[in-house]
């Protein structure tokens, strides 16, 4: 399958159109949002008529009063709805893992002696330790017995090799 490479200067014209197109994409959007909410705000929130006397207007203030009320009712019912929706997309989480299972991690090398398994497997019902060193033979060493010799004090030894030293010296 061969397939030809797109040059460079190909991509970045392919990829600035692409931007192109979605910037006017987002422009459209936004005047669709803005469009909607005037005709949503003309249909349910008409312009107050504010002539007439004072009495005319305090009925036009009660209105709108009653009209935040239901407002803030059905906001406030909305806001409950999300919040128990919340809860349960968390309790579902949950149960998904639960049913899922937990992974277990890696274990990782520990040095144990025998006895520290044995109380880790038992608990403190385990009483016989396992001193696997009491039941090795013991060797013994011979030791070698060395000329006494070499082994006498060095200082003896200095006084031999002067006379060795002499011998080589050139007078």
């Amino acid at each position: 399958m061969s397939e030809k490479k797109m040059t460079s200067s190909r991509k970045h014209h392919l990829k600035s159109v692409m931007l192109q197109i979605a910037a006017s994409w987002l422009e459209n959007e936004k005047k669709e949002i803005e469009e909607a909410k005037q005709a949503y705000m003309a249909e349910n929130c008409p312009a107050p008529d504010l002539s007439g006397d004072q009495a005319a207007l305090m009925d036009v203030c009660k209105k709108l009063h009653q009209a935040l009320d239901k407002i803030d009712e059905t906001r406030y019912d909305a806001e409950a709805k999300v919040t128990k929706a919340n809860k349960e997309i968390d309790e579902l989480k949950l149960k998904v893992v639960e049913l899922a299972g937990v992974k277990k991690p890696a274990l990782k090398k520990v040095r144990m002696s025998a006895d520290q398994m044995l109380h880790a497997l038992l608990g403190g019902k385990h009483k016989v330790t396992m001193d696997l060193r009491a039941n090795l033979k013991q060797v013994k060493k011979e030791v070698k017995e060395e000329s006494q010799e070499a082994v006498g004090d060095w200082r003896k030894n200095i006084e031999d090799k002067a006379d060795r030293k002499k011998m080589f010296e050139t007078s």
